[in-house]
């Protein structure tokens, strides 16, 4: 990002006050996060209320005693703490209108391609039903100008080719968990052309994007089924870290790179609400593309210790082997481009699992976005 200013870096365990770089934008915003107590959305919610927002949550309890929503402690730091289903469309349209939001951060999802195949339905109900709730929410509510949508990048129809999706090519998905995301981007599509049309503005008020981003990794995700807690709980308990596609490439990224993306864009819609209620890819660069079996190479490398096993079924549910995003969109119209390459993702991840045993969590993710922030 080119904006804002950079400061002095505080010492350990110092605030991100002096590194604001969206210059106090957020200080006294009140800000509404779905899936507040999941993996990103502990982490924006920490960021977020680092730069002074009020921040209220609405989400279900975290997975696990280990999260970083948990061990952070955020959810007794920010303004209110919501236990709430976003498939339940009166109970959303009532926690707006208690807290009167001015920008909402929807990212409250049933987020894993492999339980898509076991709960279908359910997963149908929470991305897409879920999502139009929140959009009728905001509807609902006045105090609410900006919404930032957050799908994946498997939202795309993938065709496993070799260049990067952009913004405007369509919509799909093979297994239950993209289509719905596909489908919840059609419907955000429909809605911002319906009810939130940027033509209409005067009427309603009201700048709504959707943003998908690559595989996020980062500490205090414990989520099954992917690549980073799977090596961890590995190399915990002293096992072989089982590989199931190691051939699979994906666009890796670390937790921030999203986030510094959508917070980012949430200011800019704000100040020119009509010129960037659309589609945003947040991937990484280029380089950062890899595979699975590369990536845990590096996790043993950074952790120090651990070994690979190949355990690929040819049988297996069906999973993409090749995605990657493109860019170009957000770093030419927005200024926004990642900051660390795929070692540096790694590391920084790694380092949060290293010393998350130690105890004061919550400092050590500001470190961690002090450290991001300076790169």
């Amino acid at each position: 990002m080119k904006c804002g200013t950079r400061t002095r870096l505080p010492g350990k365990f110092g605030k991100i006050m002096d590194i604001d770089i969206f210059n106090n934008f957020y200080s006294g915003k009140r800000v509404l996060i779905t899936g507040h107590t999941g993996f990103k959305g502990s982490w924006l919610a920490i960021w977020l209320h680092e730069l002074g927002a009020e921040v209220v949550g609405i989400a279900q309890e975290p997975l696990t005693a280990r999260d970083n929503f948990v061990l952070s402690g955020i959810g007794k730091k920010i303004k209110a703490d919501v236990r709430a289903d976003i498939r339940d469309g009166v109970r959303m349209k009532a926690i707006f209108q208690e807290y009167q939001p001015d920008i909402v951060f929807h990212l409250a999802a049933q987020p894993l391609v492999r339980l898509s195949y076991e709960i279908p339905v359910e997963t149908y109900e929470t991305n897409v039903m879920g999502t139009i709730n929140i959009l009728e929410a905001i509807r609902a509510t006045k105090s609410v100008k900006v919404g930032v949508m957050i799908t994946t990048d498997k939202c795309y129809e993938n065709k496993e080719q070799i260049w990067g999706y952009r913004e405007n090519e369509p919509m799909g998905g093979y297994d239950p968990y993209s289509s719905s995301k596909g489908a919840a981007e059609i419907a955000i599509a429909s809605w911002r052309r319906s009810f939130f049309n940027p033509k209409d503005y005067e009427k309603h008020g009201k700048s709504i994007a959707s943003v998908r981003a690559g595989n996020v990794i980062g500490g205090g995700d414990w989520a099954q089924d992917r690549i980073i807690p799977d090596c961890i709980r590995a190399l915990e308990a002293d096992k072989p870290i089982e590989i199931r596609s190691p051939k699979a490439v994906r666009p890796w990224q670390h937790v921030l790179e999203p986030l510094s993306g959508y917070i980012l864009l949430a200011q800019k819609m704000w100040d020119e609400p009509t010129k960037y209620c659309e589609g945003w890819n947040f991937g990484p660069r280029a380089e950062s593309i890899s595979t699975v079996w590369e990536v845990a190479a590096q996790v043993i490398e950074s952790y120090g210790k651990g070994k690979l096993i190949d355990l690929s079924d040819p049988h297996a549910l069906h999973e993409a082997n090749l995605l990657m995003l493109d860019i170009n969109k957000a770093k030419f119209q927005l200024g926004w481009e990642p900051r660390m390459n795929l070692n540096e993702c790694i590391s920084l991840t790694v380092e949060w699992y290293k010393e998350y045993k130690m105890g004061n969590v919550y400092s050590t993710c500001i470190n961690q976005i002090n450290e991001y922030l300076l790169k």
